[in-house]
């Protein structure tokens, strides 16, 4: 297998790019929503749009555009991303949610004394919100690699 054969490999492409603009989005509409600059959400989880759904929606788009909408390999593709949506909106919100109340209680326990035990991370999955929007980005990213290859 020739390594630079996936370079030409338009759903791993269609992937990259929109997993990354997810990324990169995210910074420039955080500033929006509190006028500071977080560059650790560049690799972090949470967030807008969902870089979770974007990759996956970019994933199983690209392969119906590329490959066929009628492949087992679509059928593959859009139920591991049905999985990954839910789970980004689903379990893993919960658990943020969990994590954001339990923080809350040793702050409310522990009221004046120092901890030393490290928060739990709160941002661990997206608003429906963040997930259309990552889920949009994921659809016109291959759809506009498709394009211009016709």
């Amino acid at each position: 297998m020739n390594f630079s054969s996936i370079l030409h490999n338009q759903v791993f492409i269609s992937m990259m790019i929109a997993w990354m603009m997810a990324q990169i989005l995210k910074l420039p509409l955080e500033y929006l929503r509190t006028r500071r600059w977080n560059w650790a959400l560049l690799v972090s989880v949470g967030g807008m749009p969902s870089s979770h759904s974007a990759l996956m929606a970019s994933t199983t788009q690209a392969v119906g555009l590329f490959n066929g909408f009628d492949t087992p390999v679509f059928a593959v593709s859009l139920a591991i991303s049905m999985i990954v949506i839910y789970d980004a909106t689903g379990i893993r919100r919960q658990a943020g949610i969990h994590a954001q109340r339990i923080n809350m209680m040793f702050v409310e326990i522990f009221r004046g004394h120092p901890l030393d035990e490290e928060a739990l991370r709160e941002v661990l999955g997206h608003t429906p919100l963040e997930v259309v929007g990552g889920t949009l980005l994921g659809i016109a990213v291959p759809t506009m690699v498709w394009l211009l290859q016709q």
